[in-house]
Order: structure tokens, then C-alpha cells, then sequence
């Protein structure tokens, strides 16, 4: 049975380099498809890095704008958290 092998497979240094790629390809929890996967991960995380790192500065400049500018801050109030003074009244119309 073994005699009608080529020579080539007979070696064992080449079975057992064949069985150890097949081993890294395949079967280790290194192996290819999990190397391709990792990198898109890493891929799609380091494209959410760069939006949130963008929202961060512009979190940051309005902050430093409200900070400084009082005027600013009494509308961004009046705005978003629906403040007023104490003579005043709100009318808050939402549409059907």
C-alpha cells in the first residue's frame, strides 16, 4: 500500500508540515477565518472611533461656547429645557 505513494509523501517532515498548515488553516482558534473576521471588526471599530471622537469635539466646542456666552446659555435653556424667567409664560404647540 505505501509503496505506490510518491516519495514526496513519504517524507515525514513533509506530512507533518502539510498536517500543521491544514492545523493553523483550519483548526486552531488562530486560523484564517477567524484572522479575516477580527480584522473587519477592527475595521468598522476604528471608523466608530473616528464619529465619536468627532461628536466628542464638537460636544466640546459647544460646551466652551455656553460657558462663555451667558446669552447663549439662557436660549439653549429656554430651548431644550423649556426654562423661563418668572414673569413669563410657555406655550408649548405640538403639531397633530
Amino acid at each position: 500500500m505505501f509503496k505506490k505513494l510518491p516519495p514526496i509523501l513519504k517524507n515525514f517532515y513533509f506530512v507533518t508540515g502539510i498536517c500543521f498548515f491544514i492545523w493553523m488553516l483550519f483548526l486552531d482558534s488562530n486560523d484564517l477565518i477567524s484572522r479575516f473576521k477580527m480584522t473587519a471588526k477592527l475595521g468598522s471599530l476604528e471608523n466608530e472611533k473616528e464619529f465619536y471622537q468627532e461628536k466628542i469635539s464638537e460636544v466640546e466646542k459647544d460646551r466652551a461656547e455656553l460657558m462663555t456666552n451667558k446669552e447663549l446659555l439662557e436660549k439653549f435653556a429656554r430651548e431644550k429645557y423649556l426654562m423661563k424667567k418668572e414673569t413669563e409664560d410657555i406655550f408649548i404647540i405640538e403639531e397633530e
